[in-house]
Order: structure tokens, then C-alpha cells, then sequence
């Protein structure tokens, strides 16, 4: 097999559980494998391939809809009110899934990215400007994830980055799927961004739901990590401008697609739009 990683020497092409033993040092997860064709890895001898394993992209269930780390940032965007779901539509009633193409066109990449790029190696990566991770932040989705020693747990998605490419996924462990909750799928939402290109990267994106009164407001791209302020209710201005103060200031990014001042300032105006909206009932 001809690639790019000159120092891989195998790929395992995984069909159960117990073949994704081999993930450790010197190995890889391997699906969508647009982040690892992309640069050297010369650390790494071994790809475990999970495309494989023949996950289901998109599953209803009682729980809500759960998303396959497998399943393709296209097949994502198209997962939204009224569209067929595998043999199945999806509900009409679920307006929280327009947050998923919103976020997929933030992204800077060609629908052919669409079609191989995972939404498990969105989040996995842990970039700043991780739309698809925001996306399943703003919904308050989990990670189900397969610890290398056998079982399996949730880790909230809130909680799973820590600071660019830097996530609390235990080594050797994979992400089988994403759940997000029922209650959330019926929720309005609303979507801003920013860059300072019309095709660059995002500067700041900021999602909004409101799932009944409570309201919560998603940072990302302009933050290291996703910020989630959470609200009983719509915010006032005061309670706006309260919140975002208390975000550290280490925690605003800072490269060439943004200084944190800038980012600081345009997530404010973003985040009185999204207020406005979830305030008036709009998407």
C-alpha cells in the first residue's frame, strides 16, 4: 500500500472490538485520515482502520441521536429536519440539527473533505477551530468512548478539550459514537461566526439553544478550548457582558487568524446576536 507515512509498516483493517487492542504507542486510529495524510507522523508504524467496523452513521433512539465517530462531516451537514436518515427520515421536530451544516460550512474545506473527514476526527483533533466539536458542545452532547482496558463511558463533550490539541481521551482509547440528548434535538438554536477572510479560518463562532427557558451559549474558534456559558433564561445585557468577563484571559487564542482582543470584541457583538434570537424565538 502505497502512502504518504513512509514509517507505516501495517494496517490493521478492523472488524471487532478486540482488534482495537493494537491502539498504543506507535499506532494510529485511522478513518477519515485527512489530518494524518496531511503532515509527517514518523512516530507511527501501525493504522487501525475503523472505517471497518461498519457503524451506523446516524441512529435514533430513545436517548436522542447518536453519531458515529465514522460518520463523514457530508453525511453530518445532511443530517438535518426532514431528511432521510439511512432508510429513515429524519425527525421533522428536531430543529437542534441545523446546527451540524452550520457548523460543517464554518469549516475551511471542499465538500471532497465532506465526504472522507470524520466528525470523531473533528473532535479527536481538539483544534480551536473544531466547528463540528462546537456543534456537539452547543447540543451538550456526550462521547461514548471504548477504554482500551474493555467497558465503556461517557465523557460530556463540554468537558473534553483541554487547550489546542490537547483533549481528556485516555491513551488507547477510541471514540465509538456521540449522543446527543432528545431534549436538545428539539431545541432552538442560532448560529453566528466571523473571519477575517470571506474563506478563512473562523475568527470566533458562537451557537446559542434554548431548550425551554434555560439558555446556553457556545464559544469556539475564538477560545482554546469550547466555552459554554449556561443561563435560566435569555440573558440581559449586564448578564451577557457579566459572563463573558469572567472567560479567563488566557483563554482567548492568539494566531494569525485573530489577536484575542479582536476575538474578544466580535465574540461579543456575535453572542448579542444569537441572544437576540433565541430571545424572539428565531434560528
Amino acid at each position: 500500500m502505497d502512502v504518504d507515512l513512509d514509517t507505516v509498516r501495517e494496517v490493521v483493517l478492523a472488524r471487532r472490538r478486540a482488534d482495537l487492542a493494537q491502539v498504543g504507542a506507535g499506532s494510529a486510529v485511522l478513518a477519515g485520515g485527512t489530518f494524518l495524510y496531511s503532515e509527517p507522523h514518523d512516530h507511527l508504524d501501525r493504522l487501525i482502520d475503523i472505517t471497518t467496523l461498519g457503524w451506523p452513521s446516524l441512529v435514533e433512539t430513545a436517548e436522542g441521536l447518536e453519531i458515529a465517530a465514522t460518520c463523514t462531516l457530508a453525511e453530518f451537514a445532511g443530517a438535518r429536519p426532514g431528511r432521510e436518515l439511512g432508510s429513515k427520515t429524519l425527525r421533522p421536530d428536531w430543529p437542534g440539527t441545523e446546527l451540524f451544516a452550520q457548523a460543517c460550512r464554518a469549516l475551511l474545506a471542499s465538500h471532497k473533505i465532506w465526504r472522507t473527514a470524520t466528525v470523531g476526527g473533528n473532535v479527536c483533533l481538539s483544534l480551536p477551530a473544531g466547528a463540528v466539536l462546537g456543534a456537539l458542545v452547543a447540543l451538550d452532547a456526550d462521547a461514548v468512548v471504548w477504554p482500551h482496558e474493555g467497558g465503556e463511558r461517557r465523557i460530556a463533550l463540554r468537558h473534553f478539550v483541554t487547550g489546542p490539541g490537547m483533549s481528556v481521551l485516555p491513551p488507547g482509547s477510541v471514540i465509538r459514537s456521540f449522543v446527543v440528548p432528545l431534549r436538545n434535538l428539539h431545541a432552538r438554536t442560532s448560529f453566528r461566526k466571523i473571519a477575517l477572510a470571506p474563506l478563512g479560518r473562523s475568527g470566533s463562532v458562537v451557537m446559542g439553544r434554548r431548550t425551554g427557558d434555560t439558555c446556553a451559549l457556545t464559544i469556539t474558534a475564538a477560545t482554546t478550548r469550547p466555552v459554554v456559558l449556561d443561563f435560566d433564561r435569555p440573558p440581559s445585557a449586564n448578564e451577557l457582558t457579566s459572563a463573558l468577563a469572567e472567560i479567563p484571559p488566557n483563554i482567548w487564542f492568539d494566531d494569525p487568524h485573530g489577536a484575542p482582543d479582536w476575538r474578544r470584541h466580535v465574540t461579543r457583538l456575535l453572542a448579542d446576536e444569537v441572544v437576540a434570537d433565541l430571545a424572539e424565538g428565531r434560528s
